[in-house]
């Protein structure tokens, strides 16, 4: 099937052309046989690379109407705003923040590009553009089964489709276990296929060679018989990648850590790697971006990486580097990436060879397996389309763990994706989102509602009746539902915490600081003051607080306790309290001037973590300014350490975008 032959205007025709789109992919033209470009609801399960942005255009572009595109990731969002807005012709927005407005500018628009979080809040804040929607696609649809994002992406189609019932929803997934399923919860024709435009062979490294799923072995050579076990799988790893190189690839190896990423990159810096690839020029100039972006100890580690045609990426780094880092690869200015799994589940970065050296992450109480799909999305990354003659994808263990990896990663399937809206907090948040948009007003309305989404469709009699009305009455407790009638009614506190986007739980923790700093000592009430409050609410990301500051943390708690909205005493979980604790310390000595060099040096965290902490406590401080008027406190010092975090005016440098909550 060739572009020419779509119901596609010239111009779109003419610039698919100039991409070097002649002839559809396979399963790009068993779209277009779904219905792809008639208005039909599809979901295609394909493999990365296979042409899925293309599926989606010509959703787009064919549709009667504006078009939303919903990605889960800032990073993706950006790079699809870019290959959208590059289309002749197509007035092409982005939106990935500002979790309090209905985004009303976003109507003007041919095509939207934002998270689910996004529009999501703007559906909670009235977003009455929704309605008039022709199109939806939804990237990485699978992720409906992942527990922090799958529940607002799951209610956020469902009430698109309920707000858009004419529109038309195609759905892009990575290749799982029961693709069947979500295409019978849109009514939706399934694309499923495993082609790929580049040939993959996956296979598992132990003993100094590489056996694949094609029957071929591949002996690798450099490894150090006499290095130590605990070394074993950083040299073979650093081998495969070296081998790729030499052969004219390039190369992304997967690591657990960001440690760990940053000790692979040493490792290899030293191998020449940029002269053997040819990019000694393009990858010193990368090593200067990297400074330009920003210079932090992390930062100049990075440059210093980057000139050998390495890099590290994971999200320890400031925004700018890793976008510098993904750009270079993309455009082929740097050989290797150690990265974390993050990586892959993010933006574009094929590359010839793909090496998973860790199959297992600690969760906290021990280690576990890596889920299959998250590992095949890595591996996915193999095989550039029109530069590699082939991909391959490379699991690296040893001579024990060898047949488990082959059995559990090389010949399972991925998971089947499954709904994750059960969760008591989940429900809480969409519940009262649910009736604070007047989407429902009783628990029968709001069952009602949530008959629409995948949990229902995959469950014929849904018992969420008794968690809905136990979540409700929890709701009243807080005071952010209150009986109406024979039904129900957000309350004024309730409609707020639901248009600021925070979590009910976090709501009633602001409402409960907000109302203790008010009664403290005005001298007491500081920006620390302002800091903890927000810090100790489940939606601030936790700060890690190694055993060695775990006694400097206390004292500086027991010094400042008469600053704080919770005694040192009346925590619950006071581990948790005290790492609340470090994140308020941290960003109150940025808001008192320190540099981000000090405080990543001073706090052993990374530059991402300091943005990611500085983006959340705006957005919390924020939230809690909004709520504070709702429950008639006035609490000033919410605003002014808000206006010191982030500066009116600050350079582009010295700030960062509004965060989306599960960024």
């Amino acid at each position: 099937m060739r572009v020419d032959s779509l119901p596609l205007a010239p111009q779109f025709v003419d610039h698919f052309r100039e991409e070097g789109i002649e002839e559809l992919y396979p399963p790009q033209a068993a779209a277009v046989e779904a219905g792809v470009c008639e208005g039909d609801n599809v979901v295609a399960a394909i493999p990365t690379a296979s042409g899925k942005t293309f599926v989606a255009e010509l959703g787009l572009l064919t549709a009667d109407g504006p078009g939303l595109y919903i990605c889960p990731l800032r990073a993706l969002a950006r790079e699809k705003y870019e290959e959208f807005d590059a289309l002749p012709g197509v007035d092409v927005g982005i939106s990935t923040g500002d979790y309090d407005s209905a985004a009303s500018d976003l109507a003007d628009h041919d095509v939207v590009v934002a998270t689910s979080e996004k529009v999501d809040s703007a559906i909670r804040n009235g977003a009455d553009w929704v309605a008039d929607l022709a199109c939806v696609v939804v990237d990485e649809v699978h992720l409906l089964g992942e527990a922090e994002r799958g529940p607002t992406l799951e209610v956020t189609l469902a009430t698109l489709r309920r707000r858009a019932g004419d529109a038309q929803v195609v759905a892009l997934s990575a290749t799982v276990d029961n693709p069947e399923a979500v295409a019978a919860w849109l009514d939706a024709e399934l694309v499923e296929s495993e082609w790929r435009p580049v040939d993959l062979r996956t296979g598992v490294y132990a003993e100094a060679s590489v056996r694949f799923d094609d029957d071929t072995e591949l002996a690798v050579d450099g490894i150090d018989v006499d290095d130590p076990a605990s070394e074993a799988d950083a040299e073979a790893t650093a081998a495969l990648v070296r081998d790729a190189v030499a052969n004219g690839g390039q190369a992304l190896a997967f690591v657990r850590s960001r440690r760990e990423a940053e000790r692979l990159a040493d490792r290899l810096r030293q191998a020449g790697l940029a002269e053997a690839a040819g990019i000694g020029v393009e990858a010193a100039a990368v090593a200067e971006e990297v400074r330009d972006a920003g210079g932090t100890d992390v930062g100049e580690r990075l440059a210093e990486s980057a000139a050998w045609g390495v890099a590290f990426h994971h999200a320890g780094l400031r925004s700018e580097h890793r976008a510098v880092v993904e750009n270079a690869f993309r455009d082929r200015r740097l050989a290797v990436i150690c990265a974390t799994p993050t990586l892959a589940a993010g933006v574009n970065v094929p590359a010839r060879r793909v090496v998973v050296r860790d199959q297992q992450r600690y969760t906290g109480t021990g280690t576990e397996w890596l889920p299959v799909l998250e590992v095949h999305q890595m591996c996915g990354r193999a095989g550039r389309p029109h530069l590699d003659p082939y991909g391959e994808a490379v699991l690296v263990g040893d001579a024990d763990d060898r047949d488990e990896l082959w059995t559990r990663y090389v010949e399972g399937e991925s998971e089947a994706v499954e709904s994750q809206l059960r969760d008591r907090a989940a429900l809480r948040t969409h519940t009262l989102a649910l009736v604070a948009t007047g989407i429902a007003g009783s628990q029968a309305g709001v069952l009602d509602a949530l008959g629409g989404t995948f949990y229902a469709s995959r469950t014929p009699n849904p018992d969420l009746g008794g968690v809905v009305g136990d979540v409700i009455a929890e709701l009243i407790d807080m005071d952010m539902l209150e009986p109406d009638g024979d039904g129900i009614a957000a309350t004024p506190l309730g409609s707020q915490v639901s248009r600021q986007y925070v979590k009910p739980a976090t709501g009633r923790d602001l409402v409960a600081g907000i109302r203790t700093a008010a009664a403290m000592d005005p001298g007491d009430v500081t920006a620390l003051t302002a800091l903890e409050l927000v810090c100790s609410t489940p939606d601030m990301h936790d700060t890690y607080l190694g055993e060695r500051e775990r006694a400097a943390m206390y004292q500086f708690a027991r010094e400042h306790d008469a600053e704080f909205t919770t005694g040192m005493r009346e925590a619950d979980d006071f581990e948790a309290w005290l790492e609340s604790v470090k994140t308020a310390r941290i960003l109150a000595e940025w808001v008192e001037g320190a540099t981000a060099e000090e405080l990543v040096e001073g706090y052993r965290i990374g530059p991402g973590d300091l943005e990611s902490r500085i983006e959340r406590a705006e957005w919390l401080l924020g939230a809690a300014e909004a709520i504070a008027d709702v429950v008639d406190v006035e609490l000033p010092a919410l605003e002014s350490t808000r206006e010191r975090l982030v500066p009116e005016g600050a350079a582009p440098d010295e700030t960062v975008e509004s965060v989306d909550p599960n960024s």
